[in-house]
């Protein structure tokens, strides 16, 4: 029988061909006329297209027929009122019912109003792809902890099997190693579903970026709105759990000399920005390690296009040394997924146990 690591290296050798087969026919599609001299390959817009958010779910193209789902849009504007349609009535730079996809630099990819020739943006309450990932993410999470809670009713003091085995070991590494180890023992369980919400809800999101086909592939966590609002979380939680030795830290600064507070209160000026950079830190360094590791992935795979406008024979092969990046980026990002997830979640921990540290603990 053939082993398992036999299957998955044929596995890896066929998806490798696939891509460089499809790299090349992609190539050959281009018609060498004077129209296709000024549709080239601008790498730039390739990348920022694959990460940003969009109005329909691209899922693949053959020869000139694009694959997408239209997804919903929901606008509020100043002539239509509140107007409900499908994305796919504004494809190829369609205008209806007044609204269109505006190609100028200052809304460039949204959805404007046209209403005296000018552009205005409308409120826009679209279900975009981002927003689609979001459910889909959510979606997952419910149907993962429901099944999961259900089996441990079913199967009480037994062995955990099936989802509980993969579940199971990161519920007690979050609880034992970041809550009850960054918290303390008497209130970390109060702060644990959110904990537990926040590492899962990562590290789902950053694993489906990395699959290309749908139900994956939305650059989620790669979204600086979405790690806003993750880190608004944090802040939030953080300044409604701080005690009184939290906040006379902040304000007195104890231990720090005298003559750092007169007549400049310079370090309660630093810790007050510091309540404010540490989420600030969290949303950062989510968005661009996620957003960092697309866009190199994209990078290499620009590199084929790039070398094939040039010669055939140049994109086969450079598509085999970027298709070999781009399987060991995978690989990394999928390490990456994890360690984000961790991070995050483990930052956010501190911060509650900074907030919710008792003066006798500080003293000592």
């Amino acid at each position: 029988m053939m082993s398992f690591l036999t299957l998955k290296r044929k596995f890896l050798f066929l998806c490798f061909c696939g891509l460089i087969l499809f790299s090349l026919k992609t190539q050959a599609n281009i018609p060498e006329n004077e129209h296709s001299k000024s549709e080239k390959f601008v790498p730039g817009e390739f990348i920022i297209d694959h990460i940003g958010d969009n109005y329909e779910w691209h899922i693949a193209n053959f020869g000139h027929f694009h694959l997408s789902i239209p997804l919903p849009v929901i606008v509020l504007g100043q002539k239509e009122g509140l107007t409900v349609f499908l994305s796919s009535n504004l494809r190829n730079n369609a205008e209806y019912k007044g609204f269109k996809i505006s190609k100028s630099e200052k809304y460039k990819g949204k959805i404007v109003e046209i209403i005296d020739g000018n552009e205005t943006r409308p409120l826009d309450f679209s279900i975009t792809k981002n927003v689609l990932q979001l459910f889909i993410v959510i979606s997952l999470l419910l149907w993962v902890f429901l099944s999961v809670a259900k089996k441990y009713q079913q199967r009480k003091d037994s062995a955990p099997k099936g989802l509980q085995s993969f579940v199971e070991p990161l519920i007690i590494f979050i609880r034992d190693d970041i809550a009850r180890a960054s918290i303390g023992e008497k209130k970390y369980e109060k702060y644990l579903p959110y904990l537990l919400t926040l590492f899962f809800f990562i590290f789902l999101s950053n694993l489906l970026g990395l699959i290309p086909i749908f139900p994956g592939g939305a650059n989620l966590t790669g979204n600086i709105a979405v790690t806003m609002i993750l880190a608004l979380f944090t802040f939030v939680i953080t300044t409604f759990s701080g005690n009184k030795s939290y906040w006379q830290h902040i304000v007195n600064a104890p231990g720090v000399p005298w003559w750092l507070k007169i007549p400049i209160p310079l370090m309660p000026i630093v810790e007050l920005i510091g309540v404010f950079t540490k989420p600030f830190v969290l949303m950062v360094r989510l968005f661009a390690n996620i957003t960092a590791g697309h866009i190199i992935a994209l990078g290499f795979f620009s590199l084929i296009f790039i070398f094939g406008e040039m010669n055939v024979g140049a994109g086969l092969g450079v598509s085999i040394v970027s298709v070999s990046f781009v399987i060991f980026m995978t690989f990394l990002e999928l390490l990456v997924a994890f360690i984000q997830a961790y991070v995050f979640t483990l930052l956010s921990a501190l911060y509650f146990g900074m907030a919710t540290e008792e003066h006798a603990h500080h003293n000592e």
